[in-house]
Formats: structure tokens, C-alpha cells, sequence
């Protein structure tokens, strides 16, 4: 799986959003976080190697494409550029937060003050109605932290190489004309609602750059939301900075969602594969699986631990068949995923209910 050449070079801007989250990983030892369990679950074995093809919480058939684009709800615990955004137009419209991508309780506090202050209800959840009252029309001569949004968001989706300087000048104007027409969009320049919705909506890939990040698999199927892509980024720095090596990742979904090869789900950008973790921790190189020589169950523990650690109640389901971790509450048994795990990100709404949390 690798991303086109003209994707490579947004390793540098997601590596900033990466740096956003360093001083807060040493904060949450995996050794100390808990799990809910779930006794009803069956624990009947690791499982054999093979292609994924059946999902049990997958109710229905999502295709995802521009026509159905949607404002990503976000929440406290989610990460990302989607959060940025939120951050950036919370400043254009006086509310001091920092722009670290985190939604903490300062960006759920000033959410709440922006809901109250519009008639909204105060839940500090950003769902398509907070999104329609805080996002700002911008277009060639605005400037301040409305386009910085903009700016961001046109380099983490689709790779533009802005300076992200909150001055809508040429460059920025004719970035925006080709993700309207990308988008299937009047291309006029002007980022109103419709622009944004597509924008916000638009899936991202991670910077496999990163030394904390490699991918594995087939190719242009890495792509996944803003969050998703935030959630396992940090992650992936927490369980590299524990010393395990980095974290390979496989399937995530197509460019703009819909089917994929081999997989039942990974159609709206929240599912995401990565291998288990090796004694020597050449994951990046190698696969492995639950019983082999080379797979080292407390490490892939964890990968698990931070994967659930870095996205603080938006992770509907770990599934992995290691009998220990899933004793520990952190994984669920499915066919065919002991050489594998898969997470499944959630969202507090979403048209598809398998992804609420």
C-alpha cells in the first residue's frame, strides 16, 4: 500500500500536528489504562490466516462519495486536523483556545460558550449544526484564523503545500478552485458552507515518513478521516516512544470511501489494519501472528493500549485474536485477525450506527 509521490510531501505538516500531541504522551502509561470487558464475547480461539471478509457490526452497505459528504461530528477525546479546524474558527470568532488539534476540555469549554452564545444546545459536541454556525465564508482577500483553517485543511487533504499564514492571496485562491473541481464543485474560489462540508469531510493519509508510522499492503487504500488519521498519528508516537519500533499500518479505505478489495468495511475511513508486534521489531519489514516465534504478545499489548489511550472514548472495537489481550478487555475475537489488528474509530454520530460510539 503506498500513497502517490505527490502525497509524500505533507509528512512535514502532519509531523507539526504530531509534535502538537508529543508533550502529552508520557501522561498515559499503557500499563495504566482499563477496558471495559464484555463477558458475552466468544473466546474460541486466535483464529487462521486469511483474507478479512465478514464484519458483524457492519448493519449496512455505505458507499462514501461527495454527493453524500457530511460534516464529521467531533467531540471531546477526538484528534486531528478536523479538530484544528474547529480550533481555528473557535479563534476567528473570539474564543481563545490553542490550536493543538487535541479536543480537550479548553476546546470543549469554549464549544459550549460558542453553542450557548448561537442558540444551540450547549452539549459541546460539533455536530453539523455547531458546524453551520461556525464555519465563516472566506474567499481571495480574507485573511485571519478562518483561512489558516482553510489553509490547513486543503494541505492535510489533498497536499497543496500552503503557508498556512491566514492571507487568502493567490496561492491559496487557486488551491481552493481545484479542490471545488476535484470536489465536482463550482469552482469560484469562494470556501461557503458546501465548499467546507467537502473539505472537513475529504479523507487525509498519515505521514509514513514519520518514524513512528510505515505502511504495508496495496496501494491508494491509506486513506482515512481527519480523526482517524489524528488518533492512530499519536498513537503511533506513544507506542514508538515506548521503544517497540514503529507502527505498520495496512488498509484504511479509498481516497473518498466506497468498496475495497478483500474487506466487508474500511468504505468510510474509520477502519484501519496494522500488523501485530514483532519480539524484534521489524514489523515495518515483516508480518506476524499469535503463536509464532516472532510476535511478542505484551508488545502488541501495548499498540493496543495506545491505539485506545490516544482516542479517548471514539474506539467502537479492537479486533484481535490474542487471548490475553482480549482477557484484558482491550481486543475482540473475530475470524481471521490473528496476523492482524483492526480498529474501528467512532464517532458520537454518524449516518452509519456501526460507527457511533
Amino acid at each position: 500500500m503506498s500513497t502517490s509521490n505527490s502525497m509524500r510531501p505533507r509528512m512535514a505538516r502532519r509531523a507539526l500536528i504530531a509534535l502538537c500531541v508529543v508533550a502529552l504522551l508520557a501522561a498515559v502509561p499503557a500499563a495504566t489504562v482499563a477496558f471495559p470487558g464484555d463477558p458475552t464475547e466468544a473466546l474460541n480461539g486466535v483464529g487462521s490466516l486469511a483474507e478479512e471478509t465478514t464484519d458483524p457490526l457492519l448493519g449496512e452497505d455505505v458507499h462514501a462519495d461527495f454527493a453524500s459528504a457530511f460534516f464529521p461530528t467531533q467531540s471531546r477525546g477526538n484528534r486531528g486536523s478536523d479538530v484544528m479546524a474547529i480550533q481555528y474558527l473557535l479563534r476567528h470568532r473570539g474564543y481563545s483556545v490553542s490550536v493543538d488539534g487535541i479536543f480537550g476540555s479548553g476546546t470543549e469549554s469554549a464549544v459550549k460558550s460558542f453553542q450557548t452564545n448561537n442558540g444551540l444546545t450547549a452539549d459541546g459536541i460539533v455536530g453539523p449544526n455547531t458546524w453551520g454556525k461556525l464555519v465563516v465564508t472566506v474567499q481571495a482577500g480574507s485573511s485571519g484564523d478562518a483561512v489558516r483553517a482553510v489553509q490547513m485543511q486543503l494541505n492535510e487533504k489533498h497536499n497543496y503545500g500552503l503557508s498556512v499564514d491566514g492571507v487568502f492571496g493567490s496561492g491559496t485562491d487557486s488551491a481552493v478552485r481545484n479542490f471545488q473541481s476535484h470536489a465536482g464543485l463550482s469552482a469560484d474560489g469562494i470556501v461557503g458552507p458546501t465548499t467546507w462540508k467537502n473539505l472537513i469531510w475529504h479523507y487525509e493519509v498519515p505521514a509514513f515518513g514519520l518514524a513512528s508510522l510505515c505502511e504495508y499492503g496495496d496501494t491508494g487504500d491509506a486513506w482515512g478521516t481527519g480523526a482517524t488519521i489524528g488518533q492512530l498519528t499519536a498513537a503511533a508516537q506513544a507506542f514508538y516512544g515506548r521503544g517497540y519500533g514503529p507502527v505498520a499500518v495496512g488498509d484504511i479505505s479509498l481516497q473518498h470511501g466506497g468498496d475495497i478489495s478483500g474487506h466487508a468495511s474500511h468504505e468510510v475511513g474509520l477502519d484501519v489494519d496494522t500488523r501485530p508486534i514483532r519480539t524484534d521489531g521489524a514489523q515495518c519489514s515483516y508480518g506476524t501472528s499469535v503463536g509464532q516465534s516472532s510476535y511478542s504478545s505484551s508488545r502488541t499489548q501495548a499498540l493496543c493500549n495506545d491505539l485506545r489511550a490516544y482516542a479517548s472514548g471514539h474506539v467502537k472495537v479492537i479486533w484481535f485474536n490474542d487471548q490475553n489481550i482480549i482477557n484484558s478487555g482491550c481486543s475482540k475475537y473475530l475470524d481471521y485477525h490473528a496476523d492482524h489488528l483492526h480498529i474501528r474509530y467512532c464517532e458520537r454520530s454518524h449516518p452509519n450506527t456501526s460507527y457511533q460510539c
